[in-house]
């Protein structure tokens, strides 16, 4: 059995890449489990660098496959912020309650509501990112949160063709829409169309 690092520690990253890639029977460690991982800085301006970033720099230091993902909310009227920047847009320490409030703020009364979600997952092997998947969801952002579930900004987003959050829906409809569920479906067909010339490395 060949090993895969998926280069976050969050465990529900880790469980979507592995139903992803469970046609492959593959075994996906985390970066916790190598001794002495480092940190690694996001010094990107894109999705697509970032996502980059993380998946070369996991596959070198470990010396296997690696992929990884960067993902966010840009808001029209926001000039496509928070962007790469969601997950700290109102400090690194901030909760998501503090961060929807600093969006909401700024957009006010704005009728310009529409956003989307953005995931972009890369794949890198053997010093090279070979490819990366982009994922998104359209909608629009609500005036107040909405919901108890999911997490970071799902209280504000209303999916396209929805008049509920994505944390009032819940996660049976999300999980099947959302930006990484639409990113990590391009990855799995790019893998089942390239597994002959992906032998060599796995």
């Amino acid at each position: 059995m060949f090993t895969v690092l998926a280069a976050t520690n969050n465990a529900h990253k880790v469980e979507e890449f592995q139903q992803m890639l469970d046609f492959m029977k593959l075994n996906i460690i985390q970066p916790k489990d190598i001794p002495d991982f480092p940190e690694i800085e996001e010094t990107g301006t894109t999705f697509e660098e970032n996502s980059g970033i993380k998946a070369l720099e996991s596959s070198n230091f470990a010396g296997l496959p690696a992929f990884a993902d960067d993902s966010g909310l840009a808001v029209d009227a926001l000039d496509g912020r928070p962007g790469i920047y969601s997950a700290r847009y109102a400090g690194e320490d901030a909760t998501d309650s503090e961060r929807m409030a600093k969006l909401l703020r700024e957009l006010e009364d704005n009728t310009n509501r529409k956003a989307k979600f953005v995931c972009v997952i890369a794949v890198a092997l053997n010093g090279a990112v070979i490819q990366t998947f982009r994922g998104e969801v359209h909608g629009t952002i609500a005036y107040e949160p909405k919901g108890s579930n999911g997490f970071g900004y799902d209280p504000i987003f209303i999916p396209q063709g929805y008049d509920k959050t994505f944390a009032e829906l819940g996660s049976e409809i999300k999980d099947k829409m959302s930006h990484r569920a639409r990113a990590m479906e391009k990855a799995k067909e790019f893998i089942l169309a390239e597994m002959g010339a992906l032998d060599e490395f796995f």
